[in-house]
């Protein structure tokens, strides 16, 4: 009986390999799917143990680029902020670490899929849906939330058997990736408490300000300070730059996708820096109801891609409409890093429509006279004035 796990290395992705192995005698293959959150020596550790546990073969999947390529370049095209705050760094991540785990699972003949979310989060939504959809033939095991088990009981089996991992549940949880890091702890399980300083996994270390040059050609990021490089390895080297000013945290609240509110801190300098930067770029290239119509598809993108509906149809439609907005968003924008924080300071693009030859606001205008403005706002008015007419004026 092949069984293809989903395994992380953690605790509850370690008992799977183990019960599923020995117990229920499946012959497992664990799959972990680097986003962006594995060194070769970590992707190296997970290996290690994964045979350790039971697992027949371990196999580690590079989706880096794939990541971006199917994901985080329409977050950015659409300046997608869940709730506007959270740039959606894990959840977008889960659906095509689900995706490549699938397709794994068809191309070795497996008839099962495991994994060890429980029954009170998130992640087993993204999960289930994207198996039922692409592989409803394979049946999904799910030992943890089936059973109800505790963290204690897993240990306690594990070392029953054998494996004595210091399984010491760190003070926070912290899931790293190519869009950005999520912290969680007990400050968040409260709707009191900031999480402290040393909660975030970059500290403080630059203090004096600098400036950096962010080159985009048509909504992907492409340059930094004038040197060029793919969009992913720009991600990248923004994230190390600004990581040291301590950028990019937040907390984030919103609605799950099984109806409670949540909490989760994150660090995402990165993110948060290319969606703001991208976003100016925009309200100087789009127009009026490019920006407006771009919002609403934006945020019922973010919305549906959260909750685990990448799959649908409508996901593709507005990732075409996205991709179209994108044909003159091209430019430099200017960003100061300060420690904890930064600014936008201007754009410089070809495809400006603060052109000067038309007029600048609220100084002088080129394109219209002075009746010409009298009878425009005369129309304008028009209608107001019937309703005034018709039902007085309301207080």
């Amino acid at each position: 009986m092949k069984l293809v796990l989903a395994y992380s290395g953690g605790l509850d992705t370690s008992y799977c390999a183990k019960f599923l192995s020995k117990e229920k005698g499946y012959e497992v293959h664990a799959v972990s799917v680097n986003t962006g959150g594995f060194s070769k020596e970590e992707i190296a550790n997970i290996e290690e143990k994964a045979l350790e546990l039971g697992a027949s073969s371990y196999t580690s999947i590079d989706a880096v680029q794939t990541f971006y390529d199917k994901v985080v370049k329409y977050l950015i095209f659409g300046n997608v902020l869940k709730n506007n705050t959270y740039p959606l760094s894990v959840s977008a991540e889960r659906i095509v670490q689900a995706i490549e785990i699938v397709k794994y699972a068809k191309s070795v003949g497996a008839k099962y899929i495991a994994h060890g979310s429980t029954g009170a989060g998130n992640d087993q939504v993204r999960f289930d849906m994207i198996f039922q959809i692409i592989a409803p033939e394979i049946e999904i095991i799910t030992p943890i939330r089936d059973n109800t088990l505790s963290r204690e009981a897993e240990i306690e089996y594990l070392k029953q058997n054998g494996i004595d991992y210091p399984w010491e549940k760190a003070k926070y949880s912290i899931n790293r990736g190519l869009w950005g890091t999520s912290v969680g702890g007990e400050e968040t399980l409260t709707s009191l408490k900031p999480l402290p300083d040393s909660a975030y996994p970059s500290q403080l270390e630059e203090k004096a300000p600098s400036e950096v040059k962010l080159t985009f050609t048509k909504g992907e990021l492409v340059a930094i300070d004038g040197e060029a490089a793919s969009p992913v390895e720009n991600i990248i080297t923004l994230e190390a730059l600004a990581s040291k000013y301590a950028i990019g945290r937040d907390i984030h609240v919103g609605d799950t996708i099984i109806g409670i509110k949540g909490r989760v801190g994150f660090e995402a300098p990165a993110s948060l820096i290319i969606i703001k930067a991208h976003h100016l770029l925009e309200k100087h290239t789009l127009t009026k109801w490019q920006q407006f119509q771009k919002e609403q598809q934006s945020n019922f993108y973010g919305m549906l891609l959260h909750e685990g509906n990448y799959l649908d149809e409508v996901m593709r439609n507005i990732e075409v409409f996205l991709t179209d907005t994108q044909r003159n968003v091209s430019g430099d924008v200017f960003v100061s890093l300060h420690p904890y924080r930064f600014e936008l300071n201007g754009i410089d693009s070809k495809h400006d429509l603060m052109n000067a030859s038309f007029g600048s606001y609220g100084e002088i205008n080129k394109g219209w006279s002075a009746d010409d403005a009298k009878g425009f706002i005369k129309i304008l008015s028009n209608s107001g004035k019937i309703y005034s007419h018709v039902n007085g004026n309301n207080d």
